[in-house]
């Protein structure tokens, strides 16, 4: 495979890539030709095996990323060129009632993790002088407040500052950063505002598009931005929301 767009011969991690988007992001990598490290607390292995029954590569890594410094040792050495920060988490409360207990939680997942897998991929490029690029899953919430997430909020909108700082940063070594802001996905963290008809009636009246996106919309993006086609993009927050924030 040869063109703007392939992937061939780049090794990608992906994090949170057992299920939803994650899993989209990591298929479309693979279909692209880049082999793909899936890795998460779960077994990716539905995933993996959408992959190398399509021909592509793929393997299993299991880390938790509740702790933010998981990754550390895993790009020495390793060949990565590609990094995907999809893994996240979220606590609904109010924000007179949020504990520091779920604040903590998410931060360290969302925010602290992210920054931490970052320094350790680019650490190990710059010194190997290699080029490469980094995509990180933000949020409308990196952008709008949303009600009863504060934390969630608060690391969706630190996702996009850190894009934007590493970014600047890292441009002068050929590693572009940047990040997807999707809008309402069709997968299980959506499933209840999906079957509440009120309230997804509400949902689809704004979004411009008129549908819910599926995981594949964020899945094709990511494989965009990871592509010699996207070279020249770098701290840009992409949103993939059907138009929601045009609205």
């Amino acid at each position: 495979m040869s063109g703007l767009f392939s992937l061939e011969g780049q090794r990608a991690l992906v994090t949170g890539a057992n299920t939803g988007i994650g899993q989209a992001i990591a298929v479309a990598l693979a279909a692209q030709g880049a082999r793909v490290t899936c890795a998460g607390r779960r077994s990716s292995s539905e995933t993996i095996a959408a992959i190398t029954d399509a021909g592509g590569q793929a393997e299993d890594l299991l880390i938790d990323f509740a702790d933010p410094l998981a990754a550390k040792g895993v790009f020495a050495d390793a060949g990565y060129t590609l990094l995907v920060n999809n893994a996240g988490i979220i606590r609904r409360e109010d924000a007179v009632s949020h504990s520091e207990a779920d604040w903590d939680a998410v931060i360290d997942t969302n925010l602290k993790a992210v920054f931490f897998t970052c320094q350790a991929f680019g650490k190990e490029l710059i010194a190997r002088g290699r080029e490469g690029a980094i995509v990180n899953i933000a949020s409308l919430l990196s952008f709008q407040g949303g009600i009863r997430v504060p934390g969630y909020t608060a690391s969706k909108h630190g996702v996009a500052g850190i894009t934007k700082l590493l970014a600047n940063e890292w441009a002068p070594h050929g590693i572009t950063v940047n990040a997807i802001a999707p809008g309402y996905i069709a997968t299980n963290n959506t499933e209840a505002l999906r079957d509440d008809p009120e309230r997804s009636r509400q949902i689809l009246e704004r979004i411009p598009a008129g549908r819910w996106g599926n995981p594949e919309d964020i899945g094709g993006t990511a494989a965009f931005l990871c592509s010699p086609a996207a070279r020249y993009i770098t701290g840009a927050v992409l949103n993939v929301d059907g138009g929601w924030l045009a609205r």
